[in-house]
């Protein structure tokens, strides 16, 4: 009998330690961050814990190809330690494998379509991996025309200087925004009601 019991221990041991392992594996990985998917746009709610409190960084982000077929993105961030809404909205940055678009400070640019235009300027910078990237001047009246104007269109034309960059579909871009607003703690009312 000790010998059976021995046996069995032997052998349903790695069984046993197999089954731990995989229900260890289903468990969600809290240092992660959160993922969401709605439409065409992905949210990603990072926690930053230093023990003595805890910020949040939150970003929706959708992935577009270009007149040209060059792969772009748009993405939204913001975090719980910045100036929240109404007093500041989430940064707007594009990011385009499109070399022939005007850099520098300042830039001229056109947002939404034939039906609603939010005029307001870019910044260029380089981003990772030598990629131009573009912020939009981030004052709360032009981002808020920017944000309804997102929750509006069906596809947003871009427009920089006089040259078109891309029409991004908006599909999912309102769920996106208000899971922002829930995860990151601010009202979105004001854009996606």
């Amino acid at each position: 009998m000790m010998r059976t019991s021995r046996l069995a221990a032997a052998l349903l041991g790695p069984l046993a330690a197999s089954a731990a392992m995989a229900q260890d594996e289903t468990k969600p990985n809290t240092d992660l961050p959160a993922t969401n998917t709605f439409g065409r746009w992905t949210t990603i709610i990072d926690t930053l814990d230093t023990g003595q409190d805890a910020h949040k960084t939150c970003a929706a982000s959708t992935a577009f190809l270009d007149g040209n077929g060059n792969a772009g993105s748009l993405t939204l961030s913001i975090s719980t330690g910045d100036a929240l809404p109404p007093d500041a909205y989430p940064a707007i940055m594009f990011i385009i494998d499109n070399k022939t678009l005007p850099t520098g400070d300042k830039i001229a640019a056109t947002f939404g379509d034939p039906g609603v235009k939010v005029a307001a300027t870019v910044t260029s910078n380089a981003a990772a991996g030598g990629r131009p990237s573009w912020m939009v001047d981030n004052q709360a009246k032009t981002s808020l025309a920017l944000l309804r104007a997102m929750r509006k269109v069906t596809s947003l034309d871009v427009t920089f200087g006089k040259q078109a960059v891309a029409s991004i579909p908006m599909d999912g871009f309102t769920k996106a925004y208000r899971n922002l607003g829930t995860s990151c703690g601010f009202s979105t009312k004001d854009v996606a009601p």
